[in-house]
């Protein structure tokens, strides 16, 4: 099945004056403007493209990606906005539309907003929307403590950072878990932390426990011997300047040079580590 606002593979059906036609199968054939089409294809062969509308509302394909597709959340910067609604720009030649009532605060050129990308059935289009409380709501997906999840970062709260997680469902990181610069939009890996009798996620956006230590160990010999076996990291070292280094809390950084210093691979020196000979 053929789905307009994704990525389909589709078989090349015929030429055409404008392009080429492919296959869509319940949608009929869809035409490929000629400024797409490579010289190298022929009749019957596959090819990846974007199926959407045209500035004309007609269905169109292209071997050019969108910034996203229909179903996930983006960042994209408002390129105009009039009475009846935005227009963003997210890597086509025709802009996404964004509807006035589906704007949670209104855009304002050349500003940046997170939005969910949807088939609208009334008016047959690809519109976006603002509120993205109306798309992840409703996911019955189970999440277990450890799973590691696609993040993107939405907002900053009294109480952390706000994440969809798997383009689903909102999760939570708390402020004293977040060792590294966030920027909304950000997409990163995450691990479900806990699950809570509510519904609600917390999140972490390192590893958890030993497996992460293990993992840290290998990265910080590796540190060691890139830089003549010495590292000017102590105690004293402030948290950021070790997530600089290594994208952990200093909590796990230590746990991890206690491991390599039981092992006697490394020693602790009073102006930092090194590598043990």
């Amino acid at each position: 099945m053929v789905e307009v606002g994704k990525m389909n593979k589709l078989a090349i059906s015929r030429m055409s004056d404008f392009g080429l036609l492919f296959d869509g199968h319940q949608l009929g054939e869809i035409l490929m403007p000629k400024r797409y089409v490579s010289k190298s294809w022929k009749d019957g062969d596959e090819v990846e493209v974007f199926v959407y509308l045209d500035s004309e509302d007609r269905l169109t394909c292209t071997t050019e990606k969108p910034k996203a597709q229909v179903g996930q959340f983006v960042l994209l910067r408002c390129k105009d906005n009039t009475p009846i609604g935005a227009f963003m720009e997210w890597g086509l030649p025709k802009d996404l539309f964004v509807p006035f009532r589906e704007q949670r605060v209104k855009m304002r050129q050349g500003e940046s907003y997170l939005v969910y990308i949807y088939f609208d059935n009334a008016s047959g289009r690809i519109v976006g929307s603002s509120k993205l409380d109306k798309y992840l709501s409703s996911s019955k997906t189970f999440y277990k403590n450890g799973q590691e999840v696609n993040l993107i970062a939405w907002q900053k709260s009294d109480l952390g950072f706000k994440f969809i997680i798997n383009n689903e469902r909102w999760g939570m990181v708390f402020h004293n878990e977040v060792f590294q610069a966030l920027e909304r939009g950000q997409k990163l890996k995450g691990y479900i932390k806990a699950v809570r009798p509510d519904g609600r996620i917390d999140l972490a956006l390192q590893k958890p426990g030993y497996e992460r230590v293990t993992q840290l160990t290998d990265v910080i010999l590796d540190k060691l011997k890139s830089n003549d076996g010495f590292l000017p990291a102590t105690a004293k070292t402030p948290p950021e300047q070790i997530n600089a280094w290594f994208g952990v809390s200093k909590k796990t950084y230590k746990n991890a040079v206690g491991a390599l210093y039981k092992k006697r691979q490394i020693t602790i020196e009073e102006d930092g580590i090194r590598l043990t000979k």
